[in-house]
């Protein structure tokens, strides 16, 4: 292979998209960065969340559940946790992010928050994925995610 398909294969497992936000960076970064903001959008449409720990600092650990319409008993629910690498106040927070039922694969996220005009862009980035349908499905669960944030920046119902 040469260097250019390398380059291409090694993106092709790559998630990017990014979105814009009626809301100034610093709304947006905070709803990242603290539980009662988290259990309010994180996980796909008709899920719940829970913070089992929040240590929001570089080094610091986290562990979140997202919970089916069954509750924690429910096949759908899951788990995750990881390390954050690195937190730059209202601009970027990166950290490592594994399944509970598979610790040994891990990924990287990178999101970073910019204003553009009154909103914020924010930028996703998760990387690296087994396969692109592995891929595929976190985009879907990430983009119900990041539909969830907005209705709870807007103050609408989040569902």
């Amino acid at each position: 292979m040469t260097a250019r398909t390398d380059a291409v294969a090694a993106q092709s497992l790559s998630l990017e998209f990014s979105r814009v936000f009626d809301a100034p960076p610093v709304l947006v970064f905070k709803m990242w960065s603290s539980p009662e903001h988290l259990t309010r959008w994180w996980g796909p449409k008709g899920f719940t969340s829970a913070v089992k720990k929040l240590e929001f600092r570089k080094g610091g650990r986290y562990h979140f559940l997202i919970l089916g319409p069954g509750g924690q008993d429910d096949s759908m629910s899951s788990g995750m946790s990881g390390t954050f690498r690195e937190i730059v106040e209202g601009e970027k927070i990166v950290f490592t992010f594994a399944w509970d039922y598979d610790p040994d694969w891990q990924t990287l996220v990178t999101v970073t928050f910019a204003a553009e005009g009154t909103g914020t862009r924010l930028t996703f980035r998760q990387e690296p994925f087994l396969d692109i349908e592995t891929r595929d499905s976190h985009l879907g669960g990430w983009g119900e995610c990041l539909d969830r944030l907005a209705d709870a920046l807007a103050g609408r119902p989040v569902v």
